[in-house]
């Protein structure tokens, strides 16, 4: 099977079924055997993840996905893209790794989130441009926002908030500017010290305001004065304390050479015919996410109209609108996907297994004109201590992404 000998030239170490662990079945599609492998690809590498990615978004793999299929697929300055690229741990391991990329979203908090850690600041300079943004004693929200930060900490918030969206509306908006903005709206909301809130849901939702007054009341708390340079600050030295010359000149290098769209995943007319080596994605999944429930804060912050974009972005009530959906997407990435290019589709697990996603992908990515190399199914296998902490699945102690392989011959 030829995606079993792509996985052993990448990985010799990989031990492709010889171990008891690994296994093999099959599935049918057409008079076809599709291949379906389950083995523990990557997690042994978690690690070795650069602490660039460490910025929080909702239902986002982690960076050893792409990194795989990127290392197995392509070359120094091949072209890797995703359509669905939320906070950018596609292109971002693509560009650390030296290829140019493409990232699409129709959600605009994507871009702001994954863009500027392509262009890394100098932590002086970061901290320079805190100083001379100018704290406003006398500004005024245009929302009751008590419920999460002291008067003083808002002040903060608010005086950034002006600064930053006059710079981008006077086109004045620079690199340190941007990272500043990503690091502040990644910083906005969360369940730890570490930002401008009260304790409060993680960061990648956005409670409502009467949701959080209740959480205030349940836990006897009230907001507590944060000093918001020191946090971006922070953040930024965690952020970069794994960063090497080679990667910061890697990640500029992508960056200045890709493309950032907003659009549609089914129309995507900016990406030439034929020009994408590999797309690494995962697509959003049914009608689980509430844009505008989790994102309003970040929006708000960033001057975007929550309620708009929500409206823009297409959620599916079921499977078979789903892969309608998703049968459009096929017929885009089939346009601009290079020949003897790779898609690779990752689909996880929904309703705790019961509905395998990836059977439904295969036959959408065949109808498209690819050819379906197979399914790879990680294996994450917890410790002793992760299951003491409840972090098992399905009573068995793994935690499975589901990946469909399409090649286009």
């Amino acid at each position: 099977m030829k995606i079993l000998n792509l996985i052993k030239n990448y990985d010799k170490n990989i031990s492709i079924f010889d171990s008891e662990n690994v296994s093999l079945e099959f599935i049918e599609h057409e008079g076809h055997n599709i291949p379906r492998i389950f083995d523990e690809f990557w997690t042994s590498k978690q690690r070795q993840s650069s602490s660039i990615h460490e910025i929080s978004y909702r239902a986002c793999f982690k960076p050893e996905l792409p990194r795989f299929f990127i290392n197995i697929f392509t070359k120094k300055n091949d072209v890797v893209y995703d359509p669905f690229s939320g906070r950018g741990t596609t292109v971002i391991e693509a560009g650390l790794l030296g290829r140019r990329i493409i990232s699409n979203d129709i959600n605009p908090l994507s871009e702001i989130l994954s863009k500027p850690r392509f262009f890394i600041p100098d932590l002086h300079e970061v901290e320079k441009r805190l100083n001379e943004i100018p704290i406003k004693k006398d500004i005024e929200s245009d929302m009751d926002l008590s419920m999460f930060y002291h008067p003083e900490t808002l002040k903060e918030i608010l005086s950034l908030r002006e600064y930053l969206n006059k710079k981008r509306d006077e086109g004045n908006e620079d690199k340190i500017d941007l990272w500043i903005r990503m690091v502040a709206t990644n910083r906005l909301s969360g369940h730890s010290s570490g930002f401008f809130s009260v304790y409060t849901l993680p960061p990648n939702q956005a409670v409502s305001p009467e949701r959080q007054k209740k959480i205030n009341e349940k836990l006897n708390q009230e907001p507590q004065y944060k000093n918001t340079k020191e946090i971006i600050l922070k953040k930024t030295r965690s952020l970069l304390r794994k960063i090497t010359e080679e990667q910061k000149k890697n990640l500029y290098f992508a960056g200045q050479t890709g493309l950032f769209l907003s659009k549609d995943a089914r129309d995507t007319k900016d990406i030439a015919d034929n020009s994408v080596d590999l797309t690494v994605t995962s697509p959003p999944f049914l009608d689980m996410v509430q844009y505008h429930q989790d994102n309003w804060l970040r929006c708000w912050f960033n001057g975007i109209d929550s309620e708009e974009i929500s409206k823009k972005i297409t959620m599916a009530k079921n499977i078979e609108e789903w892969c309608g959906i998703m049968q459009e997407v096929f017929f885009e990435l089939y346009r601009i996907t290079k020949k003897g290019g790779y898609v690779t589709f990752e689909v996880g697990e929904i309703k705790k297994g019961k509905v395998a996603l990836d059977e439904y992908v295969i036959p959408l990515g065949i109808k498209a004109g690819f050819t379906c190399e197979g399914v790879l199914v990680n294996l994450q296998r917890f410790t002793k201590t992760s299951k003491i902490w409840g972090i098992e699945n399905n009573h068995l102690g793994t935690n499975t992404n589901r990946i469909v392989v399409f090649s286009k011959i």
